[in-house]
């Protein structure tokens, strides 16, 4: 790997830090003595000092194991990610090939890199972010991400059907689903699984929590986060929430030779004619989102939003300028801090997805699962047996999508199908975590945003919700509820599995934690931070 060695630069870190000798002093206002070469001297120790502490913390001496769940000793590699390399007719990677990426992936030389074959027109996705170093925030390869659940698992086995059923609901408003046959028919399916993690009423999964997230706001009030709803006030603009939209009732993937060239990294692209305009209702709606998103979109809109209220309301108890009696925040605890640090937790979260995704679990995307099943079912029946789990083998979601499409292939809603790069976990979930923890930081979480709003029913205009939950729409709530859509409308498009989803906003909440943390010792006026994180611990900095 070119540059410098990870542990050179944590021995050469400890040695400088010694040298110094120091303690951290606290922050000095030197006023006009700022310009004097003691007072400067001073200012540099402890700038240094910070600078230190913070690689300290970021480049640990020891870093952690990165546990594995096995699946690339599965035969064929099956189980493991190589979209764009040469295949075989039945979707099985060149195992030459394969290990041509794992070289490149173990040497870090960008001439291997280079090496790797490609069959087809897509290039790999940025394999190589997941080695840049950082100086700010958390070493990709300091953090843990849990072992993801096998192909040949009980509960992957469910997470594909979930994403059957989702292809299947493509088209169904959210609004809809408590009156929807075929939602009725997905949550009773999917409650027979033995190890489904989707939130539950009474032991079962209900046309209320399908495809929900898993924290407690995801099932209070609507689906669709009111922060992609509502008007986004960006400068002069009122922006309102309108998406343009693709054709109802068009999947891909389902033919299998094109399956295959998908596979192979066929080039294929969506034709968007900008006509017709809605707000996010169904699940293709939010598949569509974000296809075409801008990495933190969903919560620069969500700041501005928020931006827009009365700030002595709705901001964190933790900023200290509520209490000022002549100043206001402004490069720190002001509106450039915020909108900043939504940047940079959002590009450090994509390094730490890259480095997961390529470097420690390979997950195959679930567009290459379903090309198992529909090898394993029809094109060489019993190929895969003991690798597939008998729930999504017998599950009624494969019947229905094989009447519906001719084949058990995963429908897909982009027509190139899954991004060039494994499934697990995913980039947008994890921006999605660190981001809306950096919004949870950031505002009273507790602050209960009144007359919510549902899409019309055509979609071109919103309308007062009126349903449970309408009183307790709080903004930590909501701004959970964002993750979960976003998370939803990558599951909803068929790339990604609810456990890549569910790792990754607690990968993107650690990322964002550890650089408030980093952040907060810089900070002349003192104040804090206060977070309740996705699985209800209260944290404070």
């Amino acid at each position: 790997m070119n540059g410098l060695n990870r542990r050179r630069l944590l021995v050469s870190t400890a040695a400088l830090t010694a040298g110094l000798g120091l303690p951290l002093e606290a922050h000095t206002a030197y006023g006009a003595d700022a310009a004097t070469p003691s007072a400067y001297s001073e200012r540099s120790r402890t700038g240094r000092k910070l600078r230190l502490r913070a690689a300290e913390r970021d480049y640990p001496a020891t870093l952690p194991e990165h546990p594995v769940n096995g699946e690339e000793s599965l035969p064929s590699k099956i189980a493991s990610y190589s979209k764009g390399l040469p295949h075989n007719d039945l979707g099985e990677v060149d195992v030459t090939a394969y290990a041509q990426l794992i070289h490149a992936l173990t040497s870090g030389n960008p001439a291997d890199f280079e090496a790797v074959p490609s069959a087809g027109e897509r290039k790999q996705l940025g394999p190589q972010g997941g080695l840049a170093y950082d100086l700010a925030g958390p070493d990709p390869f300091k953090l843990v991400v849990p072992p993801a659940p096998r192909m040949d698992s009980a509960q992957g086995a469910a997470e594909m059907a979930e994403l059957y059923w989702l292809a299947l609901l493509r088209d169904v408003r959210f609004t809809d689903f408590e009156d929807s046959p075929l939602a009725a028919a997905a949550a009773a399916d999917l409650s027979t699984y033995s190890d489904i993690r989707a939130p539950k009423q009474g032991g079962r999964i209900t046309p209320q929590t399908l495809f929900r997230g898993n924290t407690p706001a995801d099932l209070t009030g609507p689906f669709v986060s009111q922060f992609l709803l509502r008007t986004v006030q960006y400068g002069t603009l009122r922006v309102p929430q309108l998406h343009d939209t693709v054709q109802p009732g068009v999947d891909y993937g389902t033919d299998f030779a094109e399956w295959l060239a998908l596979q192979r990294g066929a080039a294929r692209s969506t034709q968007r004619d900008f006509a017709g305009t809605r707000y996010l209702q169904t699940p293709r709606d939010l598949a569509h989102y974000t296809h075409f998103d801008v990495l933190y979109q969903a919560y620069l809109n969500a700041a501005l939003i928020l931006l827009a209220l009365p700030q002595a309301a709705v901001q964190d108890r933790g900023n200290p300028y509520l209490t000022s009696k002549n100043q206001m925040g402004f490069p720190t605890y002001g509106t450039p801090h915020l909108v900043s640090l939504l940047a940079e937790a959002a590009i450090r979260a994509i390094k730490h997805t890259e480095y997961q995704q390529f470097y420690v679990h390979r997950r195959a995307r679930p567009e290459a699962f379903g090309g198992r099943v529909e090898v394993h079912l029809r094109r060489s029946p019993g190929r895969y047996t003991g690798l597939l789990h008998e729930e999504i083998l017998r599950s009624e979601v494969l019947e229905r999508t094989r009447a519906a499409t001719g084949s058990y292939l995963l429908p897909l809603s982009f027509p190139e199908g899954s991004p060039m790069s494994p499934s697990y976990q995913s980039g947008h979930a994890t921006v999605a975590g660190a981001c809306t923890t950096v919004l949870k930081a950031w505002f009273d979480e507790s602050y209960v945003l009144t007359d919510p709003v549902v899409p019309s029913a055509d979609g071109k205009s919103l309308v007062p919700y009126t349903g449970a939950g309408k009183d307790s729409l709080t903004i930590g709530g909501e701004l959970n509820k964002l993750a979960a859509n976003i998370g939803a409308g990558r599951a909803s498009s068929g790339v990604h599995y609810r456990t890549d989803n569910t790792a990754a906003y607690t990968l993107g909440e650690t990322i964002a934690l550890e650089l408030l943390r980093e952040q907060k010792p810089l900070f002349n006026e003192g104040g804090g931070f206060s977070v309740t994180c996705f699985d209800g611990t209260a944290v404070t900095i």
